[in-house]
C-alpha cells in the first residue's frame, strides 16, 4: 500500500482500535496463555462477561492482508477478565499448526504495544433464567469462566466441558458444578463425547438457557439434542462456534 493511501487508512484504524501494552504473560494451562493488556484506553469500557474483542496480530496495512482480507491480521478472543481501572485479560490457546493468533501469543513479550477493538458480542448470560447450561471445549472455557464468575451464587449451573487432559483445564469458577471430560489430543473427537454427556445430564424439568461454544459441528449437534430430544425452544440455546476443523477462527 502506498504511503499516500496508508495515511488515511491508518487514521481510520486508530479510531477503531484501542491501544494497550502487554503487562503480564502467564501459562494458565499446558497450552493456554493468559495475556494481560493495560492502558488508559481500557478504563471504564462497556463490557458484559462473555463478550469478545478482536486483537490485531498482523499488519493491517500490508498489501497481502488487503488481498486476502483481514483474517490473518485480526483474531477474535473472548475476554477472560476485565478491570474498569484499565486492564483486560485474554487467554490464547496454542494449538498445533498454529495460525496467526497462536503465533502472536508465542512471540509477544512484556511491554509490547497491541491494538484491539472494544468489547462486543451477544454471547452473554441471560438474567432470570431458571438455570444455566454450559457446553463446550477449552476454547469455550474462556468465555464460560467470565460468565460463571459474574453469575450470582444462587443461580443454578450445569455443564460439560472437554479438554485434552486435566492439565489443560482453565481455573473456571464453579468448576465443581461442571462435568469435565478428557478426550486426548484430537479435538475433533469432542462432538459425540459431548452429546452423550449432555444426554446423560439430569437437568431440572423444563428448559433453562444453554450456552454452547467451541467447534461448530459440536454446537449444532448439542443444540439439536436440546431442541429435538428435550423440547427446548431454539431461542433458549445460544451458540458461539469458535472454530471448525481446517477453519480455526470463524469470526
Amino acid at each position: 500500500m502506498s504511503t499516500t493511501r496508508a495515511r488515511p487508512m491508518r487514521r481510520i484504524l486508530e479510531r477503531v482500535l484501542l491501544p494497550g501494552t502487554v503487562e503480564e504473560i502467564e501459562l494458565v494451562g499446558r497450552r493456554m496463555r493468559r495475556i494481560r493488556i493495560t492502558g488508559t484506553s481500557l478504563r471504564d469500557l462497556a463490557w458484559t462477561p462473555g463478550q469478545h474483542t478482536r486483537l490485531q496480530v498482523g499488519d493491517l496495512l500490508a498489501p497481502q492482508i488487503w488481498l486476502r482480507g483481514f483474517r490473518d491480521a485480526l483474531r477474535t478472543y473472548s475476554i477472560w477478565d476485565y478491570d474498569h481501572r484499565g486492564s483486560l485479560d485474554l487467554c490464547v490457546l496454542d494449538h498445533e499448526g498454529a495460525g496467526p493468533g497462536a503465533t502472536w501469543s508465542r512471540r509477544v513479550r512484556h511491554g509490547d504495544q497491541v491494538a484491539f477493538t472494544r468489547p462486543e458480542g451477544r454471547f452473554v448470560t441471560r438474567s432470570g433464567a431458571p438455570y444455566h447450561l454450559f457446553v463446550g471445549d477449552e476454547t469455550a472455557s474462556v468465555a464460560f469462566g467470565a460468565m460463571l464468575r459474574a453469575l450470582s451464587g444462587t443461580c443454578r449451573v450445569y455443564g460439560v466441558v472437554t479438554a485434552g487432559e486435566p492439565g489443560e483445564r482453565l481455573p473456571v469458577p464453579r468448576s465443581n458444578e461442571l462435568t469435565w471430560l478428557y478426550r486426548g489430543e484430537d479435538p475433533s473427537d469432542d462432538t459425540d463425547l459431548l452429546v452423550r454427556a449432555v444426554r446423560s445430564l439430569t437437568l431440572p424439568d423444563g428448559p433453562g438457557v444453554a450456552y454452547l461454544a467451541g467447534q461448530a459441528r459440536t454446537c449444532q449437534a448439542v443444540r439439536g439434542h436440546l431442541t429435538r430430544d428435550r423440547d427446548w425452544p431454539r431461542d433458549a440455546v445460544l451458540t458461539k462456534p469458535f472454530w471448525a476443523p481446517g477453519r480455526r477462527g470463524l469470526d
